[in-house]
């Protein structure tokens, strides 16, 4: 059908999260044959990682960007430094931070 999804938008300041992150991540390409392709070891990683809130593959230099909702950057340091940075399957990440939200919306333009 059209319609995929009904959901209520919570507002990630009123709940304590008051910063956001877009963090490019490029993965590691190589891989042996006995161990798992490093994309469907990062795939199945990020559907546990709380603070990411949207993950999406990409084209050109960087293989996905995530939108990442947290705290405060203590709490944006221990996600990099303690879960993202020590996945055996990341090489590289690059944050930009949210100044500004000059437009967000669910809306498709249909």
């Amino acid at each position: 059908g059209v319609i995929d999804h009904y959901v209520a938008l919570v507002s990630p300041e009123a709940v304590g999260l008051g910063l956001t992150a877009y963090l490019n991540v490029r993965l590691e390409k190589h891989t042996e044959r006995h161990k798992r392709n490093p994309m469907d070891l990062f795939r199945a990683s990020v559907q546990a990682w709380p603070e990411v809130v949207e993950c999406v593959s990409l084209t050109g230099d960087m293989d996905y960007l995530l939108r990442v909702v947290v705290q405060d950057m203590a709490h944006y340091s221990r996600f990099i430094m303690d879960t993202l940075l020590k996945h055996p399957s990341v090489q590289d990440c690059k944050t930009s931070f949210v100044l500004d939200r000059v437009k967000a919306t669910t809306a498709v333009p249909v």
